[in-house]
């Protein structure tokens, strides 16, 4: 196998215990019937994106290994690796407590069906709890059989365009597993960045002000006289309105100063 080792799963027990031993607790991702190297290599990608490295492969059309999903994986082929090759989907799933199947189409069915958000953040929950957890995606051209999502307890259905509703194996791989890290991390929706520098302090800010108006006032900017205190609080209120750091606060300290400079020559 070229120094590649796949685990060869017909009846889930060598499965079962790897999955006791992992070291970081984390769902397997299941590919069922894959058809293409690249695809899978994608996927490969995809999970290690986000730190997840859990693949299981059933049945891969072209057999295993692949070189084309090598070529693909770049940097991930630790995941081809150690990847699990199963005979069937029932091989891939049987030491799971909880398994989702990824479909878009309706089945005729009764489940729990889940967004990937809601439904990564389900499976942490339940591995928290010490359950083990499989994620099931189908083949790329006409996804899975009603035979693999019978065995699934919930599916996960991306909200997409109903005239355009296939998603690619390794998009849907990276919608899942992109799902599972935000689920995991405190991550804020908007930050700032601050490229090296950090908030000016109001004091900082206070002084800017200052500056400002001193030169101004020489200038004669504030004029008529009866409007001077109207303008200046205006201009004060701008200032504050802004969200300065202390390389903008600098900045315009050197503006001014350079423009108080250049008037002078005349």
């Amino acid at each position: 196998m070229g120094g590649r080792r796949a685990l060869l799963v017909s009846g889930g027990r060598r499965g079962y215990q790897r999955a006791m031993t992992d070291p970081a607790p984390q769902p397997a991702f299941v590919l069922i019937r894959p058809q293409m190297g690249e695809n899978i290599g994608a996927a490969a990608r995809a999970m290690w994106n986000f730190g997840l490295d859990r693949m299981r492969i059933v049945a891969p059309r072209d057999g295993w290994p692949n070189p084309r999903a090598v070529a693909m994986a770049s940097g991930a082929g630790r995941l081809l690796d150690t990847a699990m090759l199963c005979a069937g989907t029932g091989a891939a799933v049987a030491d799971c407590h909880y398994v989702y199947a990824t479909t878009a189409r309706p089945r005729d069915l009764t489940k729990a069906v889940f967004t990937p958000q809601a439904a990564m953040a389900d499976a942490r929950a339940r591995i928290l709890r010490g359950e083990r957890v499989a994620i099931l995606f189908g083949p790329e051209r006409a996804g899975m059989e009603n035979d693999d999502i019978a065995r699934a307890n919930a599916i996960i259905s991306v909200p997409v365009n109903p005239e355009f509703a296939s998603l690619n194996l390794g998009q849907s791989v990276l919608l899942c597993a992109y799902e599972w890290m935000q689920a995991g991390v405190d991550v804020a929706p908007v930050r700032d960045s601050l490229a090296g520098t950090e908030p000016a302090a109001q004091v900082e800010v206070e002084a800017l002000m200052a500056h400002y108006e001193a030169r101004l006032g020489e200038a004669g900017f504030f004029f008529p006289d009866h409007k001077a205190a109207s303008m200046k609080l205006n201009l004060r209120n701008l200032w504050s309105r802004m969200p300065l750091t202390r390389a903008d606060v600098q900045l315009f300290h050197g503006i001014l100063r350079q423009m108080v400079r250049w008037a002078g020559k005349g």
